[in-house]
């Protein structure tokens, strides 16, 4: 794996914090440029045109897992893919 695409980080947080670092995943997509740091590697990202949103939940008796995955092709625009429309709400 090209380390210079690479980036790993992994670490418990409180929901005010992941909220903060989802907050600033969102304005950087909005923008158009991301960047990602910690003490060992920083990695920016340019997301633009279709971007591929993968949601999955599992889970085992007390523990959930929510992965929320965004992929895209740099440079390319000409793929189209409409499984229906996602809802994500509060209760």
């Amino acid at each position: 794996m090209d380390k210079e695409n690479f980036f790993e980080h992994e670490s418990l947080q409180d929901r005010r914090s992941i909220k903060k670092y989802l907050k600033a995943v969102t304005e950087g997509i909005a923008k158009g440029a991301l960047s990602l740091a910690d003490n060992s590697h920083e990695i920016t990202l340019s997301p633009d045109g279709l971007i591929r949103l993968n949601v999955q939940v599992r889970g085992e008796r007390d523990r959930r897992e929510l992965l929320i995955s965004l992929d895209w092709r740099e440079h390319r625009q000409d793929e189209t893919v409409d499984p229906g429309a996602l809802v994500i709400s509060i209760d």
